[in-house]
């Protein structure tokens, strides 16, 4: 039937918006909409292409709408994305995030500064007399108040001791080359420099100070200079630190590829990485690191044949690491994944809407079981059969929230629970194996210290700024977890390479790390 003297046409945009036959009605009239077959028969032509656009219309709107409430609420969880959901650091974190609002029962800022009620003091012990440089006897008053004399009572004197720092002025040693003549030939002779002396004007320990002043304290060169000159009146340009930085990664070189060798040996091995920068090109930084030694590596890949350096291809230990793709290359029974990274992935699934909220909030409350019982492990009240016992109900628990995260219809919820289930082994490995901690917190600590060295100098200018950076990472950090002073290794170092003898080693001397 066609249109009328005066009536539009019906539109001729899709097979929806057609005109239906007679009792034919469109789809979206005939579900839950009481219109009969007679009654949409019966409607005039114009009518019906109204209608029909109309519920066209409503169906893009409603399409759009549900676009747009996705996008509401990506929005919504990127604001309240912080550091205890999402890896980002806690100085990143704003005053109305979690982790910095005060706890219950307390309003912010009513705890007084300084030591706590109840709170263990501390005190530092004094040095023995023969490590002291001077006595100074502070005797009492000749005359008491009632006007009697004061005598010596016998009583061991308290005693107070101040520390200072010496006035230090760089020592200056100056080499003369004599020179000598052949009484029968004439020839001329020059002396020459005694073994261990440097070519530059700075001797060993110079070098180590300058290096880690730079590498360990992360000043930048013009500020090495300012303080050399300040401290010690020497009076360097910014050439010769570059320099002394290049000669100490020189003598650095064998105790850090033993320091790789060593870590590549080792049963259980923590790996992080994380961004950095040379030239303004983007890099990566990345460690690997047991409880004694760790080593450091800027690479142009975040990918797997970097994890397969660092560890090498003969590793038959565990990688403790986060869930990034490059550590894939390893079975998931070889890992453990860090807990400290999924509590945070739980996190932000606890706050999602719909099913997310209780899937995550249960699976938290699972986290920290698991995490009172390891504390009680490492405490001592637990054995690891206990742990392992008590741990099974959790390991339950967390698989089977796992598993309906996986079917609960929210995507970026399904698609991190599917993910996890992949590397299920992964979750448990330190429960069963010795050695092997539930977090990578230790990795994390460890590569710190290259984010303020790369915030602070906007990363390295060439491969052999790398270099340098790598190799005082390395033994920066090996020295701390050993508890050796750095100063005194980078001095023998240097000495070592100077005068072409074996230097120190980066290895422990008794080493506590689990072979596999």
């Amino acid at each position: 039937m066609g249109a009328g003297p005066g009536q539009p046409s019906p539109p001729d945009a899709s097979p929806e918006a057609r005109p239906q036959g007679a009792g034919s009605l469109p789809p979206a009239l005939s579900q839950g909409v009481e219109v009969s077959a007679e009654d949409w028969r019966l409607t005039p032509p114009p009518v019906r292409a109204l209608i029909l656009r109309v519920l066209a219309e409503w169906a893009e709107a409603q399409e759009e709408l549900a676009g747009l409430r996705s996008r509401l609420e990506e929005l919504e969880e990127r604001l309240r994305t912080d550091s205890h959901n999402s890896s980002k650091p806690p100085s990143s974190d704003p005053p109305s995030s979690p982790g910095a609002r005060a706890p219950e029962g307390r309003p912010r800022g009513q705890r007084k500064p300084g030591g706590q009620p109840g709170h263990a003091g501390k005190s530092r012990p004094l040095v023995p007399p023969e490590e002291v440089a001077e006595f100074v006897d502070c005797g009492p008053p000749a005359r008491c108040e009632c006007g009697g004399s004061v005598a010596p009572s016998g009583q061991e004197p308290q005693r107070h001791q101040v520390w200072d720092l010496p006035p230090q002025k760089a020592q200056v040693t100056e080499y003369r080359l004599l020179a000598g003549q052949c009484t029968d030939c004439g020839r001329s002779y020059t002396g020459t420099l005694p073994p261990g002396v440097p070519l530059g004007m700075l001797g060993p320990r110079a070098m180590a100070v300058v290096a880690l002043l730079s590498g360990k304290f992360h000043l930048s060169k013009r500020n090495v200079e300012e303080i050399l000159a300040d401290l010690f009146g020497l009076p360097l340009g910014l050439g010769t630190i570059s320099n002394t930085e290049a000669r100490v990664e020189a003598a650095l070189q064998k105790p850090v590829e033993e320091a790789k060798a060593f870590v590549q040996a080792q049963g259980v091995v923590h790996m992080d990485e994380t961004g950095w920068k040379q030239a303004g090109q983007k890099r990566w930084m990345w460690t690997a690191l047991t409880s004694a030694v760790a080593v450091f590596a800027i690479r142009a890949s975040r990918g797997a044949k970097v994890v397969a350096e660092l560890l090498g291809e003969a590793f038959r230990g565990f990688l403790v690491s986060d869930r990034w793709s490059a550590y894939n290359r390893l079975a998931a029974a070889c890992r453990q994944l860090c807990w400290s990274h999924l509590k945070r992935d739980f996190a932000r699934i606890a706050e999602r809407a719909g099913a997310s909220a209780a899937i995550g909030t249960q699976l938290l409350e699972a986290t920290s079981t698991l995490f009172r019982l390891w504390h009680n492990f490492r405490a001592g009240p637990l054995s690891r059969a206990a742990l392992q016992e008590a741990m099974l109900p959790v390991r339950q628990q967390v698989h089977a929230l796992l598993d309906q995260g996986a079917h609960c219809g929210h995507p970026k919820t399904q698609r991190t629970c599917q993910r996890i289930l992949k590397l299920a082994p992964a979750l448990w490995t330190f429960v069963d194996h010795p050695g092997v901690e539930p977090t990578n917190n230790a990795a994390e600590r460890a590569i710190r210290p290259a984010v303020w060295w790369r915030q602070a100098s906007f990363g390295t200018q060439s491969d052999q700024g790398n270099a340098f950076v790598e190799s005082l990472l390395t033994v920066s950090t090996t020295c701390r977890l050993q508890a050796r002073n750095v100063l005194d290794l980078l001095v023998q170092a240097i000495q070592a390479h100077l005068t072409v003898r074996p230097g120190p080693s980066l290895l422990p001397t008794l080493s506590a790390e689990n072979k596999p």
